[in-house]
C-alpha cells in the first residue's frame, strides 16, 4: 500500500469532523451524521486509489452514501478495502459530549473483515498485555493478567465500558474486583484505541458493541502493537443467518487480530470532533478552525499526532451553518 495514501486519508477524517462539528450540542444526530458522511464522501472522490467500502453507513439501499461496496477513490491507484464510520459518536455531537470522532481504516483487498451490522462481546488492550487476556476468561481473571503485565494493583485499573443496560452484570463484576470503570456514553472505537496510549489512563474494554466498530477498532489496536478479541452475538433467526452466510456456524467463534485485519499493512486515522482523552475536538474562532488528528500504519509502527489550522474561507463547502 502506498504511504502517501497516510496524509490522503486525514484530509478525509478533518473534513467529516469539521462538516460535523457545527451540530454539536444542537440535539440532531441525523443532521451531524450526514454532514459528516457528506464530506467525507467529496473528499474520498479526490484520492489516487481504487476503494471499496466494506464497512460502511449500511447497504446500498438504506444509505445514500458511503454504503457497503460502494466504490471510492479516482480509480486509479492501489487496490484497497475500506472501514468507514463518518462519526462515531452521533449522540455524543447531538448532546455536545465527550469522544465523538471521524474514523477511517483502510487495508489491502480482502483483508479487512466484512463484519455484519449486529452486536459483538468484544475486549481490547494494549500492548504490555498482548496475549495475556482471554475473551473466554472471567472479568476477574482477565483484570489480573492485565494488573500483572502493567505492573499495576487491581484497584489502579481503568476499565472502560458501555453505558448500557446489558452490561449491568459486567459492570457488578468489575467493581467487585476492585478495579475502577469508564462508562462510555457511545463510542467504544475510542474506548478499544485510548487502551494503547498510557496518558488516557484506560487499560482495558469489555463489553458488547458493533461489530463494525470492532473492525476500525482492531485496525488502530494493529497499528499500535495492541490486542482485540471478539465474537458475535446474534439476536434474532436474521442475525443467526447472516454469520452462517459469512461461514460461521459456531457462534462462539473466537475472532483475533488477524481475523479482523490480515496481512502486515493498514493505515488508521481519525479526527476528534468533540474533545476527549486522547483528540482535542474541531475549535471554531471566526474565519478559523483547528482540529486534531492520530493517524497511523501498521508496516512501519509510526503514530503521527497532526494539528490543522484551516481557514473556513476556502472551505465554504465544509463547514455549513446549520
Amino acid at each position: 500500500m502506498e504511504r502517501s495514501l497516510t496524509m490522503e486519508i486525514v484530509r478525509v477524517t478533518e473534513a467529516a469532523a469539521l462538516s460535523s462539528a457545527r451540530w454539536m450540542g444542537r440535539g440532531k444526530k441525523e443532521e451531524a451524521d450526514d454532514a459528516a458522511t457528506s464530506a467525507m464522501r467529496d473528499v474520498f472522490d479526490t484520492i489516487p486509489m481504487q476503494g471499496t467500502v466494506v464497512i460502511g453507513e449500511g447497504e446500498m439501499d438504506e444509505a445514500p452514501m458511503l454504503y457497503i461496496g460502494e466504490k471510492l477513490g479516482t480509480g486509479a491507484g492501489p487496490s484497497v478495502d475500506i472501514a468507514v464510520d463518518p462519526l462515531e459518536g452521533t449522540n455524543i455531537v447531538a448532546q455536545g459530549t465527550w469522544n465523538a470522532l471521524a474514523v477511517i481504516a483502510i487495508a489491502d483487498h480482502k483483508k479487512l473483515l466484512h463484519a455484519p451490522d449486529m452486536y459483538m462481546q468484544k475486549l481490547a488492550v494494549g500492548p504490555e498485555s498482548v496475549g495475556k487476556v482471554d475473551i473466554n476468561a472471567s472479568t476477574l481473571d482477565n483484570l489480573k493478567a492485565v494488573a500483572k503485565a502493567k505492573n499495576k494493583n487491581l484497584e489502579d485499573l481503568v476499565a472502560v465500558v458501555l453505558d448500557r443496560p446489558r452490561h449491568v452484570e459486567l459492570i457488578e463484576e468489575i467493581r467487585a474486583a476492585g478495579a475502577r470503570i469508564k462508562l462510555l456514553p457511545d463510542g467504544d472505537v475510542a474506548g478499544a484505541m485510548n487502551t494503547a496510549f498510557d496518558d488516557t489512563g484506560v487499560d482495558i474494554l469489555f463489553g458488547t458493541g458493533g461489530a463494525p466498530e470492532g473492525v476500525l477498532a482492531a485496525v488502530a489496536l494493529k497499528c499500535l502493537g495492541g490486542e482485540i478479541q471478539g465474537k458475535l452475538v446474534p439476536s434474532n433467526d436474521e442475525e443467526r443467518n447472516r454469520c452462517k452466510e459469512m461461514g460461521i456456524a459456531d457462534t462462539d467463534k473466537v475472532f483475533y487480530m488477524d481475523d479482523f485485519c490480515g496481512g502486515d499493512d493498514a493505515i488508521f486515522a481519525a479526527t476528534g470532533v468533540t474533545d476527549g482523552e486522547l483528540l482535542q475536538g474541531v475549535q471554531f474562532k471566526g474565519a478559523k478552525a483547528t482540529t486534531q488528528t492520530v493517524v497511523m500504519r501498521a508496516k512501519s509502527g509510526t503514530v503521527r499526532f497532526i494539528d490543522g489550522d484551516h481557514s473556513l474561507k476556502k472551505k465554504p463547502n465544509l463547514v455549513m451553518e446549520p
